[in-house]
């Protein structure tokens, strides 16, 4: 198969390589591949693909709040850049999107068929997004994921585990609930994806769900980290961006098509054991 990856050096582009590197990759990042950038069609058009899996995402959640106008560049426009190129060669689309497409006004998790109602502007762009792409190209699947880690890149996994050998108090939110995604997961999942028939919207992360507070307590004892993880309210971080309370989702459509992804727990205790026989092994 033909694919065009976008976003292709990120944290999900490169798991993505690996997974489907007996595919024939068109890989797309900056600064070479800009989707501000009217040459974006164009690009995607030449390597003639089957498939486009658009990863690539302005994804500053609080940066997002002060330059509204490049996140709209980027999620929006760029997006309807790429799914035109995806229509105008006949390819199916995978759009990547996010759980903050939500409110966090339910308790239990997300539906597919749920209203979105998203509460900052990276949210709100990467909505729009959702409506671009699928309104730009009739073959689209929008796959929402969460809390997103990995090898590559940063992200909060990586950024608490430099905290834990170099602080002795960390403090994290214990008022937002989500689920943990492992990049190299997901990645595998949308592998599985390409032998369904699937459109419209799939919910794709790690099962299981947690706090903040209580991701970043495992990571410190699975590191076997004396430092102690304190449990602050949001309003107390005063972050620009708000976040949505309660943005679990729930993979029903996927788990229809038989296609599961680990326990947030344990895919965070294979990630953290990879990533020391890495260092171990420099």
């Amino acid at each position: 198969m033909r694919i065009v990856i976008t976003g292709a050096n990120g944290q999900l582009g490169h798991e993505l390589q690996a997974v489907l590197s007996e595919d024939h990759l068109t890989l797309l990042d900056l600064p070479v591949f800009d989707v501000t950038k009217s040459g974006t069609e164009r690009q995607i058009i030449d390597a003639r693909p089957d498939l486009v899996i658009h990863a690539a995402a302005y994804t500053n959640v609080d940066g997002a709040e002060g330059e509204s106008e490049r996140a709209v560049a980027v999620n929006v426009e760029g997006t309807a850049r790429v799914a035109r190129a995806a229509a105008r060669v006949g390819a199916r689309l995978f759009y990547l999107s996010t759980d903050y497409v939500f409110g966090g006004s339910k308790r239990t998790p997300y539906l597919e068929s749920d209203e979105p109602h998203a509460l900052n502007v990276y949210g709100r762009s990467k909505l729009e997004g959702e409506k671009q792409a699928q309104q730009l190209c009739p073959n689209t699947l929008v796959i929402r994921t969460a809390w997103l880690y990995g090898a590559h890149g940063k992200n909060f996994v990586k950024t608490m585990m430099n905290l834990a050998v170099s602080q002795p108090e960390l403090r994290v939110v214990d008022d937002q609930r989500g689920s943990p995604t492992h990049a190299g997961h997901l990645a595998r999942a949308i592998k599985a994806m390409l032998g369904t028939e699937l459109k419209g919207f799939v919910h794709a992360t790690g099962s299981g769900d947690c706090t903040w507070h209580e991701f970043a307590s495992a990571i410190v004892s699975l590191l076997g980290s004396p430092a102690r993880v304190v449990p602050v309210t949001t309003a107390a971080m005063a972050r620009p961006a708000s976040r949505p309370a309660y943005s679990v989702l729930a993979n029903t459509i996927l788990a229809g098509q038989g296609i599961r992804l680990p326990h947030w727990k344990d895919a965070l205790a294979q990630f953290l054991k990879q990533v020391k026989v890495e260092v171990e092994a420099k």
